[in-house]
């Protein structure tokens, strides 16, 4: 059985669904290929450990996809300041969506949610089909066509063809695309806490000498954490009991939020940095974690995959008379408007990473003294903020 398209999107996730949302005003006609489908909502108020930052530039993109205000509002929780600490005490970063003339720094959005509303939005969408679960075999490229084979023998043809498959993209080693993978040696400790204290929207992070600790707002009185820590040490919390993984975060947070009782089981991820040689070629894009990982300190990885699918989406939207979506030249406008963005993101979180890595005394003194100097300047931090949001 054979199909044709003008897009084949392989990846559902949040980028992949996403992208084809956005593609509706764009006369096209989209496969989705997806192997596993999302998992259902559950039935009571279980929260999800997994969480993002959402900045108001991707939300106002998923609004325009028709995903965004299909969230439940009692689920979603304003970011409005945010404060950072370095491992000396007296040094501290504040920023605050009110100083910077906003109504909030970002949105905290759970993943499972997100997803959910996305497939909403794509299954009664009447331009895409979904191939679900549907798994890749091969794909074959032409100079007017890309064909890509299913396992069990279902053929999708089209114009483009997207890689939205995540870090390790099928669809990028099979156009022999190189990617530079490099481990930081750490993982992403995630699980849900309830408060003792009110975070008043205010997200926490301290780079400390055992790595990145982040506490994010969610509704009512509980925090999401997100601890970027060695591999031994993220193991070490995994094996802890819920009393005691509380107790360590508490401690580790200075109490700033009181007391903590856990309120869903630990789970990790690991953290890499993964520069990818081009994004795009004859008849073929990559969006997403298939074009680009970064660490997640500066909680901008989801938001950087968003800001590849509006692009991509514009690109074809605004083609004009090009009836050829996957032109190269009319691909390459995409590839140059992204690869700024993502070199500067892929910079500053590596390097921040790598300067709060070294335990050496004089690092040290020179990023606690770097923290207090930007503090100071409210035109820096101000343009920092107006970065994020985008």
């Amino acid at each position: 059985m054979s199909s044709s398209f003008d897009i084949i999107i392989v990846g559902g996730g949040l980028v992949g669904a996403s992208l084809a949302a956005a593609l509706g005003p764009a006369g096209v006609s989209v496969a989705l290929v997806e192997p596993r489908p999302p998992r259902p909502l559950p039935a009571d108020e279980t929260w999800d450990s997994r969480v993002y930052a959402i900045s108001p530039g991707s939300a106002a993109f998923l609004e325009a996809c028709g995903a965004w205000q299909r969230l439940p509002r009692e689920r979603v929780t304003r970011i409005e300041a945010m404060r950072v600490y370095g491992d000396d005490p007296t040094a501290c970063l504040d920023f605050s969506a009110y100083d910077a003339g906003l109504r909030e720094l970002a949105f905290i959005v759970e993943n499972r949610l997100l997803q959910d509303t996305l497939w909403q939005r794509l299954q009664s969408a009447d331009y895409v089909r979904l191939f679900c679960p549907a798994r890749c075999a091969a794909i074959a490229w032409a100079s007017a066509a890309v064909t890509l084979q299913l396992e069990g023998g279902t053929e999708l043809t089209a114009k483009l063809l997207v890689g939205a498959d995540g870090a390790d993209s099928w669809v990028r080693s099979q156009a022999g695309i190189a990617a530079t993978p490099a481990g930081y040696g750490q993982l992403g400790v995630v699980a849900n806490f309830a408060a003792g204290k009110p975070h008043r929207g205010t997200a926490c992070q301290w780079f400390r000498r055992d790595g990145v600790l982040a506490l994010l707002p969610l509704p009512g009185d509980r925090v999401s954490m997100v601890w970027s820590t060695a591999e031994a040490h993220a193991r070490e919390l995994l094996m802890l009991a819920p009393h005691e993984l509380a107790a360590r975060v508490e401690a580790a947070s200075q109490s700033a939020l009181g007391p903590l009782q856990i309120i869903t089981p630990a789970a990790a991820f690991p953290l890499q940095l993964q520069r990818v040689a081009r994004l795009v070629q004859p008849r073929l894009a990559l969006v997403g974690d298939a074009a680009h990982n970064v660490h997640p300190l500066a909680g901008q990885g989801v938001n950087l995959g968003f800001r590849d699918a509006r692009e991509l989406a514009a690109v074809i939207r605004e083609r004009g008379v090009q009836t050829d979506c996957g032109d190269y030249y009319l691909l390459r406008g995409y590839e140059r408007a992204r690869r700024e963005d993502v070199l500067a993101l892929q910079w500053a979180t590596d390097g921040l990473q790598k300067l709060f890595a070294y335990d050496m005394v004089w690092i040290g003194k020179a990023r606690n003294f770097g923290l207090r100097l930007v503090n100071s300047q409210s035109q820096l931090k101000n343009l920092l903020v107006r970065h994020a949001v985008a």
